[in-house]
């Protein structure tokens, strides 16, 4: 079986989006003023962890616990991420054609296993690894050997699909894999090119069930 590596927020789903609408209602609820609103959207821009709550309590001299706040953010951004229904058919379809299916992505461990499990991306997958399990983040090889572990195969032949140029096409380019780039983020100097270039994750799933196996 061959394995198919993806990364999640910015690939298989829309984060920026679900960041907008979850940070507008969360400070709606709250009544906080428009300068906490514009301070989460740009922390919490790449990526979200429970120290961001505690800055942003301490910074501002909120009432209520950090703790508190950052599980409501996680339940809200469950809520509001998405996955399009047309990825997850084509996920279907690869795994259906003989591909193993691993989800690898940095952040923190509850709201990426949240972001999984309310997309219905954790049921269609055979494993995923994610950063703050261990503290490894991507370009880190070991966490592409944990995730293919836990799908129960080796990286050997496998692929990696991101729209990070560091974190997904250079780690996976550190771990032997062959990579397909979602186009978007600036493409750093000296950076090993992807092996494949596309506007839609749908697009690299038509690579992979094109892909004549050796």
């Amino acid at each position: 079986m061959m394995l198919a590596l993806f990364d999640l927020d910015g690939t298989l789903v829309n984060r920026q989006a679900a960041l907008i609408d979850t940070v507008t209602a969360l400070c709606r609820t709250h009544a906080f003023a428009q300068e906490v609103e514009r301070w989460l959207l740009i922390e919490l821009a790449d990526r979200a962890y429970p120290s961001t709550f505690a800055r942003l309590h301490t910074a501002f001299g909120l009432r209520g616990s950090p703790a508190r706040l950052w599980q409501e953010y996680v339940d809200r951004m469950a809520a509001a991420v998405t996955c399009r229904a047309e990825v997850l058919i084509d996920l279907a379809r690869l795994r259906a054609a003989g591909w193993t299916i691993g989800i690898v992505t940095n952040g923190a461990s509850d709201i990426q296993r949240a972001k999984l499990t309310a997309t219905g991306l954790a049921d269609l997958v055979h494993g995923f690894a994610i950063s703050g399990d261990l503290d490894i983040r991507k370009p880190d090889r070991r966490l592409f050997e944990l995730v293919a572990a836990r799908c129960g195969v080796s990286l050997a032949g496998g692929w990696m699909v991101g729209d990070n140029p560091a974190g997904d096409i250079g780690g996976g380019h550190q771990a032997g894999l062959r990579t397909i780039w979602l186009r978007g983020r600036p493409w750093p100097d000296g950076l090993l090119a992807a092996h494949h270039v596309v506007d839609d994750v749908m697009d690299a799933v038509t690579i992979l069930l094109n892909e004549v196996w050796e």
